[in-house]
Parts: structure tokens; C-alpha cells; sequence
């Protein structure tokens, strides 16, 4: 990097609190109504006693969530951890800090250490209050190169890690997938950190409920931190909040809207505008701009983006932010207005016009997204929080069956199935969380199989909520896994109606054991020579740095990225030489409606393109994006 050290500062403005309101500290920052809301960060916070610490692993099970680590820490140690992201030649991390004294600087600075090089600080950025997060933007980053960096506040408080080069020659590339990390299990995450330090991933997904502790984000954020920190420190990480992180049970963001209902299930946000954005900023601030940085209603801030690393494009959505809520919009067929169990209701009758998943903004996203592989794409993945299904039967216990979840982003299908038609178009899988049972799905839109795949993750301490699936009549569906070790595999539709095709779950054997809750975590695995994806599904417990290799039941599972746009191959068009473009991206349109049928970067001189229905046909090719036709007309009888 040749960055002089003006540049470096210019890229981050210094914004601090001035010197005369550091001793202002308001006790109830989000005002009289919420006073319970960061109350153990906020204030006089050092005058309060210690919390009682449960015994790690006590503290599970029902009931409100242990306690979560002091605050109170030695001074040199206020820098709890940081996190980033890096691409396109800006880096951006975030730090997260302890409580800050009044007397004590509201600043953060980072430095880092170039090959031959002594520590050189290459930005300063404030502490917010309420949140003690940081947060660092550097243009005219050099990617290609490993380079160590500390977070520093005062003298001795420092956060060192490693910022690593985007591995762009490697031909396989790793994820790690994570999400629901319950608050009622304290203590560190030691066989997971262990098993990934083993594993070595290249970017890891956080993809929701980090926390569980609603009113206390601060604090449940900083024992995330302590938890993850050993294995954050020295990669990209993708961090999202869901439901449980912004103080809610579900989810339906509307677009920004106020929440007035218990369970919250009309739409919109419990928590006051100010809350909602520090969850966010500290969670989710590090990720690449934002694509289309508008607010939405009330200014609540929004994040959808895109992220590239070693060739693997991943957009990363919002799936709740745009989301109606039930309430008031459709009947209430079952115990609350999201949950339906009357058997006799039609899942069409729910379907209604106006109704919004991701809304339209992300849709356009992900539309553009999948034509655009600019800065080296050469695979597409797609993250968010939730499926777009619901691959789950039994609710909060083994006897308790639900028949329809509203908060699954099964529903509204009809965006549901916009959503999955555009991820199709990328032959991108889905990765994401929340439900606390590992799945692998492949999803049906117009008939089954004809969908993208999607891998959600156990959840990694699910003490919270357990799910199972377990179909009524306990029989596995048309066309099953050959071979699988688990009885109810293949064809089934969901409780909305939605086509999906069971690869494989993990259901939890006892959930009051923690050694048969079903805990862990997926690895994904994308080999760009083979244009393979691998799922793996690691338990908690697995000693995989002493050699286990025992995944869940049923897993690994390897599919071809083509294997995402499932629909049936009617023909193939002629083979096309992409002269003068190597490896080019190829999009094929269908004439008679101008659908985009896939855009897709290519290995080699030549393609065959696949068609699934009589018609002609415009092909399309470019560098990073399909800007030129090849071919116009090519028919098929």
C-alpha cells in the first residue's frame, strides 16, 4: 500500500464529543417511556453492582437469560473486539467498546503495520454514546496484502488482528453460517471457536440473533463479542440483525412503521427509530455501502448490499425491513394472528395484492445483482436471515404442531417466489438462519425442484425455541434422498403452500441436553474450478481439530451451481464461441416475454446455453456484464 498517512487520516473524519459533555451521560437515552432500554450501559453505569455471573452452562432452559458479563473492566481492556469487511479498495471496521468512563476520551483510533513498517495510525473516529461503537471507513485500501491492525483507545487499551488479503487465487472458498446464539447458555463458545479455527473459513455469516437480550443490545453485543471475538479478529464477517436483536420475538418491519400490538404483528418496529439504528450501526455498519441508502419511513437506516470476496458475490438482504405484518391484512386462523392451524384454510386466500417480502427496492437489487459480476464475481450466493419457506412442523416443542408460521419468509409467496426467481437467475443458493433447525431445501416456484437450494444453519446454543420437522403422517415424500440415513426426505409443500423438496435436517434429539440439542453450525464450501457447492452441518460438540469428521446425519451434500436454476431443460442451443473475453459472463433472454432467463460467468471459450421452454432466443456476453448480443433469434422448435 503506498497510502500516504494524509490520505489514511482524511478517510475517516474525526467526529468527537466535546470535552465539556463528557461528563453527560443521560440515564434514559431513548427517553422517560423506555428507561429499561440500555439501562446496564447507560448513566451512573459503573455505580451499579456487579451482576451475579452464572455458572457457565447454568444458565439454560426457560426463563429469562443469565446475567451478561460485568462491564466493569480493567482500563487497558475497554476495546472488546472489532470486525470488517474489505473490498473495492475501501475498508471498513468497526470497533466495539466497553463503557467508557466520563473522564475518559470518546475516541478510537486504528493502526496498522505494513511489511517492514513500524504501527502507524491511520484513522480516528468517535465513540457513540448510548452503543461505545467506533467505526473506521479507509479509501484506497490495498487488498492484496495481509496487514495486521490494533484498535487503541487511550494509552493502553488496544484490539489487535489481521486483516486479511482477499484470497482471490484460492479455487475454494469458505463460509461459515451462524445464527441464534442464546443468551441463556453464558460463557464462551470454546468447541465452536476451536472447530472453526480448525476449518479456517474465508468469510463468516452471522446471520441473526446474536443476542437475545432485547433491552440490553450493548450488552449482549459485547458477550457476542467475547464469545466470537477469537475467530472475528482475523477475517471478513457478515453480521446481520434479526428479530431478537432489535428487542423483538418477530419481526415484520413494514418498511419502518411503528408496532402498536403485542407480538407486533401488524408491522413495524417495538423499539424506538434511535434503537433500532444503534442495533443496526453496531451490528452491520462495517458491511460495504449500502446499494440504495435511502431510509425508510421514520428514518430507520437501511443495509442491503453487496459483498465480494475471492470471487464469491454475495448480496445480502434485508428480510424484514420491507415486510407486511398479518395483523389486520388477512383473518386469524389460529391462536395469534401469525400462526395459522385450521387445516381447512386456503393458502391462496392469504396471498394478497399489495402485500411485501423484500420489497420492491431489494427486488430491484437483486435483479440488477444477478446480471452485474464487476470486481472479479465468479459465483453468486445469496445471504439474509430467514427461509423462504417454512421447513418446520413442530413449534417450541415436540407436541406442538403448527401447521403455518407467518413469520417465515414463506409468506407473502408471492414475493416469496419474486425473491426466488431472481436468486435463480444467478444460480445462487440461499444461506440463512432463525428457525433453530439445520435444513438443506431445494425450493419448487412453479413446480417442485424448479427453485434455488437453501441451507439454514442450526442454531448455535438453541436453548431459546426448538423445532422440528416431522411430517403428519411420517412417511417421506415423492422422490427421496437415496440412501439417506433420515426417514422424511423429498417432496412435500409447506404449510403456505410452497413446493419445497427435504434434503436433510437435523432435529433435535432432547432439548434439554445440550449435547443432543441439535447445536452447531453450517460450512459451505464454493470450488470454483468444479462450480461444486458443498453444505456441511457441524455439530457444536465435534472435536474436529482432533480429527472428527462426523457431521449431522444426512450431510455433507454437494449440488452443481447450475443445479440452482432447477427447472427442466427442454433443449440446448447451439454451443457459442465467446472470442476475445475469457471466462465471459452469458445471459440468455427468452424473446416472446424478455425474461432473463440466468446470467452467468462462464469457464473457457465456449458455452452452451440451455432453454426450458420452445421459443427464440437473444444471447448475450461481456467482460463483467452481458453488454453485448451475440446472437439474436436463435430459435427452438
Amino acid at each position: 500500500m503506498k497510502l500516504s498517512r494524509r490520505l489514511f487520516l482524511q478517510a475517516t473524519p474525526l467526529c468527537l464529543v466535546p470535552s465539556s459533555s463528557l461528563a453527560v451521560q443521560a440515564a434514559s437515552p431513548f427517553g422517560a417511556e423506555f428507561p429499561e432500554l440500555e439501562s446496564l450501559t447507560t448513566g451512573e453505569w459503573w455505580l451499579r453492582s456487579d451482576l451475579p455471573v452464572t455458572p457457565k452452562g447454568k444458565g439454560k432452559g426457560k426463563g429469562k437469560p443469565a446475567p451478561p458479563p460485568s462491564m466493569k473492566v480493567p482500563r487497558d481492556e475497554v476495546v472488546c473486539f472489532a470486525y470488517y469487511t474489505q473490498q473495492g479498495g475501501v475498508l471498513k471496521m468497526s470497533a466495539q467498546l466497553f463503557p467508557l468512563m466520563p473522564d475518559e476520551a470518546r475516541e478510537a483510533r486504528l493502526e496498522v503495520k505494513r511489511e517492514g513498517e513500524e504501527w502507524t495510525e491511520i484513522a480516528k473516529a468517535e465513540v457513540h454514546y448510548p452503543g461505545w461503537d467506533a467505526h473506521f471507513r479507509v479509501e484506497g485500501w490495498d487488498g492484496s496484502r495481509n496487514v495486521p491492525y490494533r484498535v487503541r483507545h487511550g494509552e493502553k487499551a488496544k484490539f489487535e488482528g489481521l486483516i486479511r488479503r482477499d484470497p482471490v487465487e484460492k479455487t475454494q472458498i469458505v463460509i461459515a453460517n451462524m445464527s441464534c446464539n442464546s443468551s441463556r447458555t453464558i460463557g464462551p463458545r470454546t468447541e465452536i471457536i476451536d472447530n472453526l479455527r480448525a476449518q479456517d473459513p474465508d468469510v463468516l455469516f452471522f446471520g441473526g440473533d446474536q443476542t437475545y437480550r432485547h433491552t440490553e443490545h450493548t450488552a449482549g453485543w459485547i458477550e457476542f463479542g467475547l464469545q466470537f471475538r477469537d475467530i472475528m479478529r482475523d477475517r471478513p464477517t457478515v453480521c446481520i440483525p434479526d428479530d431478537h436483536d432489535v428487542g423483538h420475538g418477530n419481526l415484520w418491519g413494514e418498511s419502518g412503521k411503528q408496532s402498536s400490538i403485542e407480538g407486533d404483528a401488524d408491522g413495524g418496529f417495538r423499539y424506538p427509530v434511535a434503537y433500532v439504528n444503534q442495533v443496526q450501526r453496531q451490528q452491520a455498519w462495517h458491511l460495504p455501502d449500502a446499494v440504495d441508502p435511502a431510509a425508510v419511513s421514520r428514518d430507520v437506516q437501511v443495509y442491503f448490499t453487496r459483498m465480494i470476496v475471492g470471487g464469491i458475490d454475495f448480496a445480502i438482504l434485508e428480510d424484514r425491513k420491507f415486510k407486511s405484518g398479518p395483523a389486520g391484512k388477512i383473518p386469524q386462523m389460529g391462536p395469534r394472528p401469525d400462526h395459522i392451524n385450521d387445516p381447512a384454510y386456503d393458502p391462496k386466500s392469504i396471498d394478497l395484492p399489495g402485500l411485501q417480502l423484500l420489497g420492491e427496492r431489494q427486488e430491484k437489487f437483486l435483479h440488477a445483482w444477478s446480471q452485474d459480476y464487476s470486481h472479479g464475481a465468479e459465483m453468486k450466493c445469496v445471504l439474509s436471515a430467514t427461509a423462504f419457506c417454512g421447513a418446520v412442523h413442530m413449534h417450541g416443542g415436540v407436541d406442538q404442531r403448527l401447521l403455518a408460521d407467518l413469520d417465515c419468509n414463506g409468506w407473502p409467496q408471492a414475493g416469496r417466489n419474486r425473491a426466488l426467481v431472481e436468486i435463480r437467475r444467478a444460480w445462487a443458493p440461499h444461506l440463512c438462519g432463525d428457525q433453530h433447525l439445520a435444513v438443506v431445501v431445494q425450493h419448487g416456484i412453479d413446480a417442485f425442484r424448479d427453485g434455488p437450494f437453501s441451507f439454514t444453519s442450526p442454531a448455535l446454543v438453541n436453548t431459546i425455541y426448538g423445532r422440528w420437522w416431522h411430517p403428519l403422517d411420517e412417511k417421506a415424500g415423492p422422490n427421496p434422498v437415496p440412501n439417506s440415513p433420515l426417514p422424511w426426505t423429498g417432496d412435500f409443500k409447506d404449510g403456505l403452500g410452497n413446493p419445497i423438496s427435504m434434503l436433510a435436517y437435523a432435529n433435535p434429539e432432547d432439548i434439554q441436553d445440550e449435547k443432543k440439542r441439535a447445536d452447531g453450525y453450517g460450512l459451505i464450501r464454493f470450488d470454483k474450478t468444479t462450480r461444486q457447492i458443498t453444505f456441511e452441518c457441524w455439530p457444536r460438540f465435534a472435536k474436529v481439530a482432533d480429527g472428527d469428521r462426523a457431521q449431522f446425519p444426512g450431510w455433507p451434500i454437494t449440488i452443481t451451481q447450475d443445479a440452482n436454476d432447477g427447472r427442466k431443460v427442454y433443449a440446448h442451443l447451439p454451443p457459442q464461441l465467446l472470442e476475445g473475453v475469457p471466462n465471459a459472463v452469458v445471459q440468455v433472454i427468452a424473446e416472446a416475454t424478455g425474461e432473463i432467463l440466468y446470467t452467468v460467468r462462464t469457464q473457457g471459450p465456449t458455452f452452451q446455453p440451455r432453454v426450458y421452454a420452445p421459443g427464440k432466443y437473444t444471447i448475450k456476453m461481456g467482460s463483467d456484464k452481458p453488454d453485448t448480443v451475440i446472437v439474436k433469434g436463435v430459435e427452438v422448435a
